[in-house]
């Protein structure tokens, strides 16, 4: 009798427990990615002049690499606590940096945003910095920031903001400098302290945010000694005039009180000719008491009888809070407001006084 034949049956390989273990955390990480975006790079900047890496976190460290203001670097690891982080810069170098020194990827979209937004605002003057100072994202003490401007840099101004000099206390606070430096009381409840930041555009068309004592106003010193006590917000060249075989400029000039956070950012204004016969600068229109905002735009207009004749346009506020438009012909040396056909002058207040200068007379400045 035949003995049956039996299956052959080949055992099952079964994976040891540890195994099981490392294929469930790869499936749950994938699962986690949101479609696969594990291996985009994470990116930050470089917030400070200079800075080293190192190859260790410890007091005694040796030096692996050099990075420089604007820098982007490839994040590779974060520490627990998040005080370091270990980079790669675009040579290749490695190491770790203090995340202070750095600004998020978040940060640089909005100085790209800013950048984008104001690439074709006209600038309303330029300025030169005072010392080494920060570009912010937005106007404020606390506030992020990513680039440095150099001693004397020459930067466009595009539009000017008061903000509280006492913010919110942050992380900021341990890497200040010359603009951002405040006094301990400062942090400390009190009252409201105004200051006035600009909005600059520098030679490499970057935008962002500076505190306005870093800056100095770039204006012509022939116009600058007749400031009289007050500051000068911004100088438009209107005309000029041949003097002499010369070209002499001749200028809007907008001014303000010499304090920072006012609510408005002028409430006077200017506008000198030249005297072709005296050979001076003379005040051929004043007026006080305005609650103006730039921008200020410059143009040409026809004027019926008097023909094709230059202007500018201040944006204001009235007495009621309404804004306006005003319009400002110039037939040198005399200025007059410009309302349209069906416009009406608004209500002056008692306080507030155009000085236009008559034909016949000239005003020394």
């Amino acid at each position: 009798m035949q003995n049956p034949v039996v299956p052959k049956v080949t055992p099952r390989r079964v994976l040891p427990v540890h195994a099981l273990l490392w294929v469930f955390v790869f499936l749950l990480t994938l699962s986690g990615c949101g479609g696969g975006n594990s291996d985009k790079p994470d990116f930050m900047y470089v917030a400070v002049p200079d800075a080293s890496l190192r190859d260790r976190v410890a007091t005694v460290y040796n030096k692996t690499g050099l990075v420089h203001n604007g820098e982007r670097l490839v994040v590779l690891e974060h520490m627990q606590n998040r005080r370091f982080v270990r980079v790669r810069t675009p040579r290749g170098e490695e190491g770790w940096i203090q995340e202070r020194y750095l600004a998020d990827q978040q940060t640089f979209d909005q100085f790209g945003h800013l950048a984008n937004q104001f690439k074709a605002a006209p600038a309303q003057g330029t300025a030169t910095t005072s010392d080494q100072v920060k570009v912010h994202v937005e106007p404020g003490r606390k506030t992020g920031y990513l680039y440095l401007l150099g001693e004397k840099e020459k930067v466009e101004l595009l539009e000017r903001r008061a903000v509280p000099r006492n913010g919110e206390v942050s992380a900021a606070k341990e890497n200040k400098d010359k603009d951002t430096d405040a006094d301990d009381d400062q942090d400390k409840a009190g009252p409201v302290i105004m200051e006035d930041w600009w909005l600059i555009r520098d030679s490499q068309k970057r935008v962002g945010w500076v505190y306005g004592r870093t800056l100095y106003l770039d204006v012509p010193d022939e116009i600058a000694q007749y400031a009289e006590g007050q500051r000068i917000v911004a100088a438009y060249k209107l005309d000029e005039v041949l003097d002499e075989g010369k070209q002499v400029p001749e200028y809007l000039v907008l001014l303000t009180e010499p304090k920072d956070g006012m609510p408005f950012d002028f409430n006077q204004l200017r506008v000198f000719t030249w005297n072709t016969h005296k050979h001076r600068y003379e005040t051929a229109y004043r007026e006080r008491d305005l609650s103006g905002f730039l921008p200020v735009s410059l143009g040409r207009q026809e004027f019926e009888k008097e023909g094709n004749l230059r202007n500018f346009t201040l944006h204001l506020k009235d007495n009621d809070g309404k804004d306006r438009q005003q319009v400002y012909k110039f037939n040198p040396p005399i200025v007059r407001k410009y309302y349209a056909p069906g416009e009406e002058p608004p209500a002056r207040s008692k306080k507030r006084r155009a000085e236009a200068t008559p034909r016949h007379v000239h005003q020394r400045v």
